[in-house]
């Protein structure tokens, strides 16, 4: 299980722009951490960096485990769930489907991915394809998978962005559950996250 996030002198680059440079950064297992700014800052290439997704410029980010450090690919394979800014959905597919898809895929089960379903109040828009529901249910349905196949680490693009303040504070609870059980969560995000959290700001 990841213990905790190690970043160490990371620079980070968009094209010929540099966005992050000599950043040093810990989370710890139980923690949030929230990544403030202005778009354009760099709080979207640090998500995808700490994701294997852009090779940093310079520095090192560490994952630690129970054991000791493990590498960057083990761990974000196995043990994080990535959500990003677009909700990386299937719209042709029924609703049910895109779920048990993605559910399967990082480790979880149908059984669980129907009970993230009813907590997450979708039940009766399953049968409906992605492209009829809303911005918020597709939000809705893009977190399934953070309760249905629990994972250390989750590293959230603007996750409350389309949610109205029921849904809010529904995901805060899951969130809340999350770290209770030792999770860590890294943010970008313009509104507060609905649990206590360190914010650290991403200067343009």
């Amino acid at each position: 299980m990841i213990k905790g996030i190690a970043i160490r002198s990371l620079a980070l680059a968009r094209g010929d722009r540099v966005l992050i440079e000599g950043l040093d950064l810990d989370v710890a297992s139980g923690e949030a951490v929230v990544l403030s700014g202005p778009n354009g800052a760099g709080k979207t290439s640090l998500l995808r960096a700490v994701a294997g997704l852009i090779r940093p410029l310079s520095g090192r980010i560490a994952i630690e485990g129970d054991l000791g450090e493990i590498p960057l690919e083990d761990a974000i394979a196995r043990e994080a769930h990535l959500i990003g800014h677009q909700d990386a959905l299937k719209t042709a597919r029924r609703a049910w489907d895109e779920v048990l898809f993605q559910v399967r895929w990082t480790g979880g089960t149908a059984d669980s991915a129907k009970a993230a379903c009813a907590r997450m109040g979708l039940n009766a828009l399953l049968d409906l394809p992605v492209r009829k529901l809303s911005a918020g249910q597709r939000r809705r349905l893009a977190l399934i998978r953070l309760s249905a196949s629990p994972r250390g680490l989750w590293l959230l693009d603007e996750p409350l962005a389309p949610l109205d303040r029921v849904q809010r504070a529904r995901f805060g609870e899951l969130m809340i559950e999350h770290l209770a059980r030792g999770g860590l969560i890294l943010a970008a995000a313009h509104d507060p996250l609905p649990v206590k959290s360190r914010t650290i700001e991403i200067a343009a």
